[in-house]
């Protein structure tokens, strides 16, 4: 198997090493070279032709998000963002994202040996990962000890019984890698009266905050990050806090989030199978379902559970995704009953959401 050539960009001398060390340990990676700044890492690009560039944010005489912003108009090219866990690195990350990034890590404030260590399998994960996305400007075999893969049978047991209730659409939404820009797309497509939405998005509970922020500026919908106990409303999306699972949940008049502090699902906090199998439960075929683009298949055992008590499921097309692990599980299983370019689902969404829902049932089967 060839190896993913990799070009690190940090001006830590520290984290240089630690990554090259880190990086060069899996038998899938080469860590072909590394750069103190932006402007050596362009001579090397040049000279080393990488699979994929890790890139840290703050840097001398060109900052990340400007070498980023570069790279990604004359040379598109996997990149993974290094950033800090804090307010700013978060929405640096987040625009890096927009800017077409493809994924990011986030660079420990003390202990970074030690720390980054412990998440090798996942950054090294990342990086491997990152060599077959789509990146695209907006416009001897070490075993690695990995946490047990739980269904999510460990937050929310199955309802042998699903009910339409209180009579309102709600369109749940599960993405990952690449999430991010496919839920704004989508989000700015939805008019102020749109029904409310319900999104799931891997993400560190340092930047879901933020980037409902981000998203709540650029919808015209009302965008949050999901509070417990709080009522689903039209005109709103909600987002899963970073560090719990969102459900939907009737509570006798009316449908609210509940967050659930409950083990990772599919090694994933908040996981959208959890989301998804609470909606069937509770919304049951007024649920409008929707996976987008993500590594893994977290949401499409899910997404089946919808599509079986009648909800109409879509996925977004593997052209449009950067990552089309997710959709691409959900449609191989079965999932879902429609698949189509990011572009245009906000449109779908929307039509099936004024479809009566015995209509979309059928539609979405």
């Amino acid at each position: 198997m060839q190896k993913v050539r990799v070009l690190i960009v940090d001006d830590s001398a520290l984290v240089r090493k630690v990554l090259s060390t880190m990086l060069g340990s899996d038998p899938g990676i080469e860590v072909v070279g590394t750069a103190a700044d932006p402007l050596i890492a362009r001579d090397k690009i040049k000279q080393l032709n990488p699979d994929v560039l890790t890139l840290d944010v703050e840097m001398p005489r060109m900052d990340g998000l400007t070498f980023l912003e570069n790279l990604m108009r004359l040379r598109p090219m996997p990149v993974v963002m290094v950033s800090t866990l804090t307010e700013r690195g978060a929405d640096v990350t987040l625009r890096a994202l927009e800017l077409g990034a493809v994924d990011f890590f986030t660079k420990p404030a003390a202990d970074l040996a030690n720390t980054f260590m412990e998440h090798a399998p996942e950054i090294c994960a990342k990086v491997r990962l990152a060599a077959g996305a789509k990146p695209r400007e907006r416009s001897a075999v070490t075993k690695l000890d990995v946490a047990p893969r739980l269904s999510a049978d460990a937050v929310l047991p199955r309802a042998q019984s699903a009910g339409t209730r209180g009579g309102t659409r709600i369109i749940a939404i599960g993405a990952s890698t690449g999430g991010t820009e496919a839920i704004r797309v989508v989000l700015e497509a939805m008019p102020p009266t749109a029904p409310p939405i319900v999104i799931t998005q891997h993400i560190p509970a340092a930047f879901s905050g933020p980037f409902a922020a981000r998203m709540d500026a650029c919808s015209a919908m009302r965008v949050c990050e999901a509070r417990d106990g709080q009522p689903i409303q039209a005109g709103h999306a909600y987002i899963a806090p970073g560090s719990q699972h969102l459900l939907v949940m009737w509570d006798g008049a009316r449908h609210v989030c509940r967050l659930h502090d409950g083990p990772p699902v599919n090694r994933h906090k908040p996981a959208v199978d959890v989301l998804f199998r609470s909606m069937a439960a509770s919304v049951g075929a007024a649920t409008i379902g929707c996976l987008l683009t993500g590594m893994g298949d977290d949401g499409a055992r899910g997404l089946g559970e919808l599509k079986e008590v009648g909800a109409p499921t879509l996925v977004q097309d593997e052209a449009s995704s950067v990552v089309w692990g997710m959709p691409g599980a959900a449609w191989k299983a079965g999932a879902a009953g429609e698949m189509l370019p990011l572009d245009a689902i906000a449109a779908r969404l929307l039509a099936l959401a004024h479809t009566p829902v015995s209509v979309a049932a059928r539609v979405g089967t």
